[in-house]
């Protein structure tokens, strides 16, 4: 059972590389999409609640659907690395993001690497490259993603 709890994070703990951080940033899109799903089914079930005489799906404008993908998408990053440090895809491959003094990242580095992932996802692939195994987020923010002992 893998746990994001504070006291499991080591103070040398190994950093991630690029294929487990991938594999979680996989499974944390499927995460938001289902969340857009149900946001969807929400919408689509409020309409017919208020006019239940026609069923019309609601067609989608490019631009609200891009920004609440947006929004939801870094609302989900923000608020799961400041409450815990682990997404749900940290947790499935035993991750956890961490900030330079602290297990927990700030709420407002939360919020803006949050941002970072979502705006620019290839900066995930600098990990590859970097000898620290740093993304680009990972630098300008001062975060790291380190593997947690399972218990």
């Amino acid at each position: 059972m893998i746990s994001c709890d504070d006291s499991d994070v080591l103070p040398a703990a190994r950093a991630a590389g690029v294929v487990s951080r991938g594999v979680a940033a996989l499974i944390d899109l499927c995460v938001v999409s289902v969340m857009l799903a149900f946001l969807y089914l929400g919408l689509v079930l409020s309409m017919l609640a208020l006019n239940p005489g026609s069923l019309r799906f609601p067609a989608l404008d490019l631009v609200f659907t891009g920004a609440v993908v947006f929004g939801v998408a870094v609302l989900y990053l923000a608020g799961c690395w400041s409450v815990s440090g682990c997404t749900a895809g940290a947790a499935a491959m035993g991750l956890q993001v961490v900030g330079r003094r602290s297990a927990r990242l700030r709420p407002a580095i939360a919020l803006l690497r949050g941002a970072a992932c979502v705006f620019f996802p290839v900066g995930l692939a600098w990990v590859a490259v970097d000898r620290r195994r740093r993304s680009l987020q990972d630098i300008v923010f001062g975060s790291r993603v380190v593997y947690v002992r399972q218990r």
